[in-house]
């Protein structure tokens, strides 16, 4: 949630840059969790998802943002919807770089006995997680359905008839991500969702920590 936070937030501070003040009228231009968390993503939606055993993820309440106020609405539209998923890789980034700076001295501190292995191996776990989960937010996040971001980007490059073609499959979207997440890896044995996140995420993962 802390990085879905930083996420919403992402979206807001561009916002505001680029001269929508919305967010920052709704007093949601914070890290306090109070002013993010939503019942149903936040508390609800995971639970559900952890109990019918597929993928588990979470998501805080949008930040508002009003294109109208936009100084430049087309190409600002897609600066915002970018902004998310690019707060995910800076914190996966920060998480990395602390990781690989603390391993040396973490196991030093195993083998001196100067730390318990177990409260070694709890400092790594939290570190490796919190670079994973936020690669997934990122790409996750950048599928192009909506509410998800990555619709914002595609609309960026459509025009026309493209245009109102995906609108018209925007209101498919939940459906078509409940298929892809449950329905199709059960049924037909293949995970179209997990082999994309595993050749993103996943990849970009092993190059953050391989050799770890």
């Amino acid at each position: 949630m802390l990085s879905a936070i930083v996420h919403e937030v992402a979206h807001g501070w561009v916002a505001l840059r680029c001269g929508d003040a919305t967010a920052k009228e709704a007093g949601r231009l914070t890290l306090d969790p109070r002013a993010h968390l939503d019942g149903f993503g936040s508390v609800v939606l995971p639970l559900v998802m952890a109990l019918l055993g597929g993928p588990v993820f979470a998501f805080a309440r949008p930040v508002p943002y009003d294109p109208r106020r936009l100084r430049h609405p087309r190409r600002d539209e897609l600066l915002v919807a970018l902004a998310g998923p690019a707060s995910n890789v800076l914190q996966a980034l920060v998480g990395a770089l602390v990781l690989r700076a603390a391993w040396d001295p973490l196991l030093g501190a195993v083998v001196s006995g100067a730390a318990p292995f177990e409260v070694v191996s709890w400092v790594v776990t939290i570190l490796s997680t919190y670079v994973s989960v936020n690669l997934v937010l990122c790409f996750f996040n950048l599928i192009p359905l909506p509410p998800l971001d990555g619709s914002k980007v595609v609309l960026y490059f459509l025009t026309g008839d493209a245009r109102r073609a995906y609108y018209q499959i925007q209101q498919y979207a939940m459906p078509i991500l409940v298929v892809a997440l449950y329905i199709v890896p059960q049924l037909l044995h293949v995970d179209p969702i997990g082999r994309y996140l595993d050749a993103t995420a996943g990849s970009l993962y092993g190059l953050l920590l391989g050799g770890l």
